[in-house]
């Protein structure tokens, strides 16, 4: 089980997001530019996450895109299901009744050991905002966050 890049790439969209003053909007073109992804790639996130209501797109020659939430209304989780949906994250394939020749009803060993690791996991992600985040990444690399900020002002509309 590997989680996408594009969960990683919308995190990072929401958090340059989140440093825009009020009524500002940031060009799809301007975030792909600092994720250092492909255009297209970056429009496919965008639309996810406008699709589940994290951000919000403005059309027309100065549009671009901003945040429709508080960033502390924001989980890391929010994101997460924006990209990669609601589905579990292990699914038994079936050697397990294959190999003990088990009717197709019963529980696989491995099911409920999984389903515990993914709730931990998700609870982890559910405390986590765009604001704390932000927060921490701020006080840690405070000077390269103020060279981002610079280039924002030179970007958004």
């Amino acid at each position: 089980m590997q989680m996408k890049t594009g969960v990683e790439q919308s995190l990072y969209a929401i958090l340059i997001l989140n440093m825009l003053p009020d009524r500002a909007v940031l060009p799809g073109e301007a975030i792909s530019q600092q994720l250092h992804a492909s255009p297209t790639y970056t429009q496919k996130i965008l639309r996810k996450l406008v699709s589940a209501d994290l951000i919000t797109s403005v059309p027309g020659v100065k549009g671009g895109f901003k945040l429709t939430r508080k960033p502390e209304e924001i989980r890391v989780y929010d994101i997460y299901l924006a990209i990669e949906g609601k589905q579990s994250l292990y699914t038994p394939s079936g050697v397990f009744h294959d190999m003990l020749n088990l009717e197709e009803d019963s529980d696989c060993a491995l099911t409920a050991l999984m389903a515990e690791a993914e709730n931990s996991w998700k609870s982890i992600l559910k405390r986590e905002t765009v604001a704390s985040l932000y927060e921490e990444i701020n006080t840690e690399y405070n000077p390269k966050v103020q060279a981002l900020q610079e280039w924002l002002k030179e970007k958004m509309v």
